[in-house]
């Protein structure tokens, strides 16, 4: 199956007065780039999160974020039994100097002994990471399959447009066969019409030794390996584009030897249809890279 290295994805969250928003995105690239915006108070998430993300992504760039938001709410106050105990005891005390004085102070309401430093207390709640990160944790397949079920349905158009160029180019090595065919016999009657006018007027050359390098010229100019490897290629190519294995690093391999055949079927051509069907071929052939670089 063909995938893009192209794709999107984002899945939602709560638990508590927890909620978060994950968000995955990725391009291409030649090797994989995992890159990972995690809150990092959240112990263990970050390496879940690289493993769960190599196991399901082979290549591309990727960008893997976590938004984090909290709900506010009250917070919970207690009275402090210390801190009121302390609170009374100063009150008694004050009241006992003012007596002492002649002084008769008004008695304070619950409201004003509350509101005495270290009678009433903020409860603070600590946050236990582990059940958020068990969450958290759970979501990440969910995530992934998402994201790569976008980059499948990426690469289900992109295999179209492989496999109609991969069409172009066996049309082309077909071509280049028949034009090859046909340039026999237009190498064979110019290379005797050329023996016989350098024989004509060369006296006492070897006509052995003529008959040899016109022979290595003729082998030196045969495609016949270059076609069968063409051809050979193209099958390798289609196999794999049917395949259920990453593709792209082999179909970039693949890409570079047509193009190493094409452009030695061109040097050898000599013949102005076969060189012009190499051409053609060629700028198939970089069409068709240019595809394989966005498949993982």
């Amino acid at each position: 199956m063909t995938r893009s290295m192209t794709g999107f994805a984002s899945l939602k969250g709560q638990l508590g007065d927890h909620s978060w928003v994950w968000d995955i995105r990725g391009v291409n690239a030649r090797g994989l780039d995992f890159r990972l915006r995690l809150p990092d108070w959240i112990a263990g998430l970050e390496a879940a999160a690289r493993k769960a993300g190599a196991a399901e992504i082979g290549r591309g760039s990727v960008n893997l974020s976590l938004k984090m938001t909290r709900e506010a709410h009250e917070s919970t106050q207690a009275i402090n039994p210390a801190g009121l105990e302390h609170a009374l005891a100063m009150l008694s005390e004050i009241n006992h100097q003012a007596g002492t004085h002649g002084l008769n102070l008004a008695t304070p309401s619950a409201v004003d002994i509350a509101a005495m430093r270290g009678v009433v207390e903020t409860a603070q709640t600590e946050d236990d990471s582990a059940p958020l990160l068990a969450a958290l944790r759970a979501q990440l397949p969910t995530l992934l399959a998402e994201f790569n079920q976008m980059r499948a349905h990426e690469g289900a158009a992109l295999n179209a447009v492989l496999i109609a160029q991969l069409d172009q180019m066996a049309q082309l090595v077909t071509k280049a066969q028949t034009a090859a065919d046909a340039r026999k016999d237009a190498q064979r009657t110019a290379l005797r019409t050329n023996l016989a006018r350098v024989m004509e007027n060369t006296d006492g050359a070897d006509s052995d030794r003529v008959a040899q390098e016109l022979a290595l010229i003729a082998v030196k100019s045969d495609i016949r390996e270059e076609i069968d490897r063409l051809e050979a290629h193209v099958v390798a190519t289609r196999d794999l584009l049917q395949s259920d294995t990453l593709q792209g690093r082999k179909l970039d391999f693949l890409m570079q030897e047509f193009m190493r055949e094409a452009n030695t079927l061109c040097s050898k051509s000599q013949y102005s249809d076969l060189t012009q069907i190499g051409l053609d071929l060629k700028l198939v052939i970089d069409q068709m890279r240019e595809q394989v670089q966005n498949v993982e």
